[in-house]
C-alpha cells in the first residue's frame, strides 16, 4: 500500500505541533512523493486557482487557520475518515485515500492524483475539495489497535482450511523480509508517541500482505475456501486502514513554547 497522502498528514501535523519546521516538513512530503501542487483544477469557491506549491500552499493554509490534518482512507462501502459531500467522497474513494484540512472556518479535503510530465517528471497533484464542517468518525489509537490484533486472529483462523495459504506464506515473508519490521523506514514524523509509530509499522506490514494475497486464482480451492479467504482478506483490509487512520491521529502535544516557535517558521 503506497499511500500519497499519509506523510502529508503525518508530517503536517508535526509541523502544527511544532515538532518540526515548514522546510522541514515539506521536504519530507516531496522526498516520499515527488514535487507537490495544491488546487491543479478550477475551484473558485476554494483556495486555489492553479496549481500551488505545497510550501506556499501550507503558509496560506495557516493564514486561515490550519490547525489540523486527518487522513482518510476510504474504500468501497466504507467511507473512513470522510465527512462528505458527495463530490469529495466519490473523488477520495476512486482514489482509495484522502485528506481532511481542518481550517478555522471550514473543513477543506484534498485528493491527490499522480502528476507526470514527459518521461522525468513524477509529482502529485492535489485536487481540493468543499468538506462538511464535521469531525470524521475514526477509532482511537488504543481501540485500532485492539481491532488489529483480533483481526490477526479471526484471520489466521480463516484461512486455516485455505489451500493456496502454504504456498503463498512463502512469497509474503521473502517480499516482506519477515514481519518483524527489519530495515523499515519510520511510517509517522517526529513527535508522535512510539505507539502510534509502532501501530502504523504493523499495519503497513500487513496491508502489503492484503496485496500480495489479493491477485489469486482461486485454483485449486473450493468454493468456501474462495470465499473464506476474501473475507479473511476483507477483514484485514478493514482493520489495516483504521490503524493507519488512528496512528495518523495520534500526534503528541508539543513541549511549551515550542509549537508556536517551530509552527510559525516560514511563515
Amino acid at each position: 500500500m503506497h499511500l500519497t497522502s499519509a506523510p502529508l498528514v503525518a508530517w503536517g501535523n508535526a509541523w502544527l505541533s511544532g515538532h518540526v519546521g515548514l522546510d522541514d516538513a515539506v521536504d519530507a512530503v516531496e522526498r516520499l512523493g515527488g514535487p507537490s501542487l495544491i488546487g491543479t483544477v478550477p475551484a473558485a469557491d476554494l483556495l486555489f486557482d492553479s496549481g500551488v506549491p505545497l510550501r506556499v500552499a501550507l503558509a496560506r493554509l495557516r493564514g486561515l487557520g490550519l490547525s489540523a490534518f486527518r487522513l482518510a482512507l476510504p474504500a468501497w462501502g466504507d467511507p473512513l475518515g470522510l465527512v462528505g459531500p458527495k463530490e469529495l467522497n466519490q473523488a477520495a474513494i476512486e482514489a482509495q485515500e484522502g485528506v481532511l484540512t481542518q481550517l478555522a472556518d471550514r473543513q477543506v479535503g484534498l485528493v491527490p492524483a499522480a502528476d507526470r510530465r514527459g518521461s522525468s517528471y513524477v509529482g502529485v497533484a492535489w485536487t481540493p475539495y468543499p468538506a462538511n464542517d464535521t469531525p470524521p468518525q475514526v477509532p482511537d489509537l488504543a481501540e485500532a489497535e485492539q481491532a488489529l490484533k483480533l483481526t490477526l486472529i479471526e484471520v489466521a483462523e480463516l484461512m486455516e482450511g485455505v489451500n493456496d495459504i502454504a504456498s503463498f506464506a512463502p512469497g509474503v515473508h521473502r517480499r516482506l523480509g519477515g514481519l518483524d519490521g527489519g530495515g523499515t523506514p519510520p511510517s509517522l514524523a517526529r513527535g508522535y508517541p512510539p505507539r502510534a509509530h509502532r501501530v502504523a509499522a504493523q499495519a503497513e506490514r500487513l496491508a502489503k500482505v492484503v496485496e500480495l494475497a489479493e491477485p489469486s486464482s482461486g485454483r485449486g480451492m473450493t468454493a468456501q475456501q474462495v470465499s473464506d479467504r476474501g473475507e479473511a482478506l476483507r477483514r484485514l483490509d478493514s482493520a489495516v486502514r483504521r490503524a493507519l487512520v488512528a496512528a495518523h491521529a495520534a500526534i503528541a502535544l508539543p513541549s511549551p513554547g515550542s509549537g508556536r516557535r517551530r509552527a510559525e517558521e516560514g511563515q
